[in-house]
């Protein structure tokens, strides 16, 4: 009996492995890990986003719109929880990626108002502050890379036959993936116009 049993498990655990069983539980894993670090640079922005700002308040007083537009976005950042639960709904997915943006979007806007302010961009705090923002921005897209290719890889395993069956039978969806917001405006070739007045002089 105890034979048979033995020859059961075998067999059972041969069959796991060629369906896909254990291909999705480890590509789901990583895609969990890949969202970790991704969330943990996203982090590190929003921290640096207080810092910033405040370098900023003493020369640009009245650019209070701008300024007050970052925070807000970094507030509403900081309300959405990006637990790994939200892997697995698309909507609240999006909802994180929105939010992002609009801090991303924030951010430029502020960066395009400090160009007008020279002494600030001398300064060593707003400096240090800007090279940190660049560096984490660099590190968000190294993250959200490596998340996209390991989205890409569950999907399609998941996707593919025969472990679409296997991804069925225990309930394995598709995950969203980043996607960009405004496709329509950066597939336009931006104008350049060489022929622009020039900024009065100051």
């Amino acid at each position: 009996m105890r034979k048979i049993l033995t020859v059961l498990a075998a067999l059972a655990s041969l069959s796991l492995t060629n369906c896909g069983y254990n291909a999705i539980q480890s590509e789901d894993e990583q895609i969990k890990s890949n969202w970790s670090e991704v969330v943990n640079q996203y982090q590190r922005r929003a921290d640096l986003v207080p810092n910033l700002v405040n370098s900023v308040k003493g020369f640009a007083q009245q650019e209070k719109d701008v300024l007050l537009g970052v925070t807000n976005a970094r507030a509403k950042v900081g309300s959405i929880q990006a637990t790994p639960e939200v892997l697995n709904d698309p909507a609240a997915f999006q909802k994180f990626q929105a939010a992002q943006g609009e801090l991303s979007s924030a951010l430029s806007r502020l960066l395009v108002v400090t160009e007008n302010y020279p002494q600030l961009k001398s300064d060593a705090l707003f400096k240090d502050l800007m090279s940190q923002l660049e560096g984490t921005e660099n590190r968000i897209t190294v993250a959200r890379n490596r998340y996209i290719k390991a989205v890409q890889d569950y999907n399609v395993t998941v996707r593919s036959f025969p472990t679409n069956l296997t991804a069925m039978m225990f309930g394995y969806k598709e995950k969203p993936n980043f996607t960009v917001e405004n496709e329509k405006a950066i597939s336009t070739a931006p104008k350049v116009d060489f022929n622009a007045a020039p900024a009065p002089s100051k």
